[in-house]
């Protein structure tokens, strides 16, 4: 059993928590994540690591309630303990050679993208970053990210907050700019990484993208994380909980992950109703 040492809200939809573990606090490292189950009934979910706390043995994970089990996840409290939490889990995010980056996270990616940054300044490398959200109401982690960061831009679609707009906008100029950066690391929604993608292209910049699609047990065995890559024409199939998270963006077949991504949507929805349905009749 794994406590939950503190909890806190980020937005009204996303959440922190700081667990009780150790052992992952000990070997964890930016870009990897767990696996955990609320209760022995629950269902296996991965989430990214949001930091570590080795001293004090703690875990730092964000989610955003989005189906049954973040609402179960939620409906925990301070002292309250998880059944599992396995990890860590997938390679770590490359930083070595790497003295100029630029990361950009989008809504809650940003909770994957910001422990980057971190671990990229404690390297002394020049990191920019570029953060997006809907508006202001969702804006997550602004200050960690201004702390380690040597330019950061904020972005939203309606400008509620930061500059209006999406983050290819400050990446475009950047760039047109000249601005040489030794990688560029994407990471938010499928939508947004396939058009970080589209702008860099033409810059022959590396540009990095962290997958994270449907995945169940993260050893490679339920094939459930499975990606195309088209490498010279060939299209090749990748598991992101064992050969990621992170994947050359120039590789990565967006459509199909796209597609295969929404195929569990229904369910989904039906599943958190029913969940959000019996938290209000325990009332």
């Amino acid at each position: 059993m794994y406590k939950i040492i503190s909890k806190k809200e980020l937005n009204a939809s996303v959440t922190q928590m700081e667990i009780e573990a150790p052992l992952v606090a000990k070997k964890a490292k930016a870009g990897q994540f767990i696996i955990l189950r609320v209760d022995e009934e629950g269902e296996r979910i991965p989430l990214t690591v949001a930091g570590t706390d080795p001293e004090k043995g703690t875990v730092k994970i964000i989610f955003q309630i989005v189906g049954a089990t973040t609402a179960r996840l939620n409906h925990k409290k301070e002292g309250d303990f998880l059944q599992d939490f396995v990890g860590p889990l997938g390679e770590a995010t490359k930083t070595e050679g790497i003295r100029k980056v630029c990361i950009i996270g989008g809504g809650v990616g940003c909770a994957i993208a910001m422990p980057v940054a971190e671990a990229f300044h404690r390297l002394q490398a020049d990191v920019t970053g570029i953060i997006g959200f809907r508006n202001k109401e969702i804006v997550i982690l602004e200050e960690e990210f201004s702390r380690c960061c040597s330019r950061l831009y904020v972005m939203t679609d309606d400008g509620s907050h930061g500059k209006a707009g999406n983050v290819t906008i400050p990446l475009k100029e950047l760039l047109e700019a000249e601005e040489c950066f030794d990688e560029i690391i994407a990471i938010g929604p499928l939508i947004m990484m396939k058009f970080v993608v589209e702008t860099a292209r033409p810059y022959d910049i590396p540009v990095t993208v962290s997958m994270n699609p449907i995945m169940i047990d993260g050893t490679g065995m339920c094939g459930c994380c499975r990606l195309t890559l088209v490498k010279e024409g060939e299209r090749v199939t990748k598991f992101a909980c064992v050969d990621g998270p992170d994947f050359n963006g120039y590789e990565v077949d967006f459509d199909e992950a796209m597609s295969r991504n929404r195929m569990y949507n229904d369910f989904e929805r039906h599943a958190y109703e029913e969940t959000c349905n019996l938290f209000k009749e325990a009332r």
